[in-house]
């Protein structure tokens, strides 16, 4: 739910949806477009540039929720430099040292080692996934929930899928409303005393919030049943007073940053 309170407390709340996610496709696609791993960084720091300045998201909860996705990204690279091969032989581990590659036996008759040649591939494809995920958090950051499902409405996104998105976002606000308060009533009986009660007392409230969230949804769906809800789920839609002229800034801006990346793109073929 981290996301969802930025959201709604960025100033960029007020900003047509779609002016958000179509200044961020252009961001997508400049990041494809960049040829290099600088480029690529440097359109991953600008966009970051923008989500803390434009935005004002604060930047420990910018850092927050950065941590998983570069987490990501670095065990990626470590594991995309590491390679697997068959018929493993003493020859071709002394042939792989002495080019410069570390070459590990394993008891299955394969050899992995780490690959250096392959750093630039590897340097190319972290900078390019590092600056689609920065677009990606600046729109989820400044764009609840139910704006960007109004706008996937608009866009003919097929029913059944957002009723499924709509259900699971309920479910966890009340997934996390349920752990905190058990874990709040699990602490002031001094659940967490020891590490053999902290295990037992997780494992009880996990048991229970099982529990409570099949009681939940079944009784969810006795309610869609009761008032005969075989219709998609119906929302009200705000209205973007100045859609239109944040539509033409968002392209102007993302087909400029696009230019730029193309420019670059050019001049280092040149």
């Amino acid at each position: 739910m981290t996301l969802e309170r930025l959201a709604y407390a960025s100033p960029w709340r007020h900003i047509a949806p779609s002016a958000k996610a179509l200044f961020c496709s252009c961001a997508m696609a400049a990041a494809w477009i960049a040829a290099t791993p600088v480029a690529a960084i440097g359109l991953a720091l600008l966009l970051a540039v923008i989500t803390l300045g434009g935005a004002r998201t604060p930047w420990r909860a910018y850092l927050r929720v950065l941590t998983a996705p570069v987490g990501f990204l670095a065990l990626s690279c470590v594991t995309m430099l590491v390679t697997v091969s068959p018929g493993f032989s003493a020859a071709s581990a002394a042939a792989s040292t002495s080019a410069s590659a570390s070459a590990f036996p394993t008891g299955s008759g394969l050899a992995w080692r780490i690959a250096p040649e392959l750093l630039p591939q590897v340097l190319m494809t972290v900078s390019r996934a590092a600056a689609l995920c920065t677009a990606l958090l600046l729109l989820v950051l400044s764009t609840p929930l139910g704006d960007l499902l109004g706008l996937m409405r608009r866009l003919r996104v097929p029913p059944l899928l957002l009723d499924l998105m709509v259900l699971a976002y309920r479910m966890q606000a009340v997934l996390g409303e349920a752990w905190s308060d058990g874990l709040t009533a699990q602490r002031s009986r001094l659940g967490y005393g020891g590490r053999r009660q902290a295990l037992r007392s997780m494992a009880l409230l996990i048991s229970c919030l099982a529990v409570q969230v099949w009681a939940r949804a079944s009784a969810l769906q006795a309610a869609a049943d009761a008032r005969n809800a075989t219709d998609e789920l119906r929302f009200l839609t705000p209205q973007w007073a100045q859609g239109s002229r944040h539509v033409t800034v968002a392209l102007g801006s993302g087909l400029l940053m696009i230019a730029l990346v193309l420019a670059a793109r050019i001049g280092g073929a040149a």
